[in-house]
């Protein structure tokens, strides 16, 4: 038993911490207090995530979670957040990864923002440059930032996007999630469901009688799909091209003479 004390995994101790039950109760009743805001509340409410991680993150490291006679840490969490726990450890790697940040500039560039720039603090650890990420956060509208850190991780450009809400009714969700399924499966699998989405479109307006406002949709939608193509058969495929067009370019000429 010498040296139990000090045994830790992924940093955290083995042992049983003692439970200090006064300062569990006034951390468990904080957290109730930020969740228990009504509807009209809620930009208050999201404006104290920074003070909501830090008490998550207290509740996880003191095992105040034991207080409410719970069993583990997720199933605090998920009597605390029954919608999504995922939001819960966002704030906690918010106040994990963040604390060179003030509180009153978390607080005003909101916990989305604050969210992405943690991604650049683990990417970055010692290295990271607080001061001009902290500027593009408060300057940057929201998805703008998003695609910044993005990019800043990647090395890559990404496009803007929003997400589409529309009702299916029961009866159509198997239709739908087959013919994504198989798009995948011909696309490949590592391809997001709205990319699938848009070939499935492309594929019909393909079969559909073409208007000159659906030409640019569907050759731009095509154009990405060759874009995914081996190099070995984008070649096959304008070899294809060149003997269609071909006695096209024939006639063409020979009307011009």
């Amino acid at each position: 038993m010498i040296g139990l004390a000090s045994l830790t995994t992924n940093g955290r101790l083995l042992v049983v911490p003692k439970l200090n039950r006064r300062r569990a109760l006034f951390v468990l009743t904080k957290i109730d207090e930020i969740l228990g805001w009504e509807k009209s509340t809620e930009h208050e409410r999201d404006s104290r995530f920074v003070d909501l991680g830090r008490y998550l993150c207290e509740v996880r490291s003191g095992q105040y979670w034991r207080l409410d006679d719970l069993k583990s840490f997720d199933e605090f969490l998920e009597k605390k957040f029954p919608e999504s726990r995922r939001k819960a450890y966002y704030l906690m790697a918010i106040h994990e990864h963040l604390p060179r940040i003030p509180k009153g500039d978390l607080r005003s560039m909101g916990w989305t923002k604050a969210r992405e720039l943690a991604k650049v603090v683990r990417r970055e650890r010692q290295g990271f440059d607080c001061a001009p990420w902290v500027h593009k956060a408060r300057e940057l509208p929201r998805e703008e930032f998003k695609r910044e850190v993005e990019k800043h991780l990647t090395g890559k450009e990404t496009e803007p996007w929003e997400i589409l809400y529309f009702k299916a009714y029961k009866s159509q969700l198997p239709v739908i999630e087959r013919a994504l399924e198989t798009a995948a499966l011909m696309l490949g699998t590592d391809k997001s469901r709205g990319y699938c989405l848009e070939m499935i479109c492309a594929d019909f307006l393909a079969g559909a009688s073409l208007q000159a406002k659906t030409e640019g949709t569907l050759f731009l939608a095509l154009a990405r799909l060759i874009d995914t193509l081996p190099i070995a058969q984008r070649l096959q495929l304008l070899e294809i091209m060149r003997n269609d067009l071909e006695p096209v370019q024939s006639e063409a000429a020979s009307t011009e003479a």
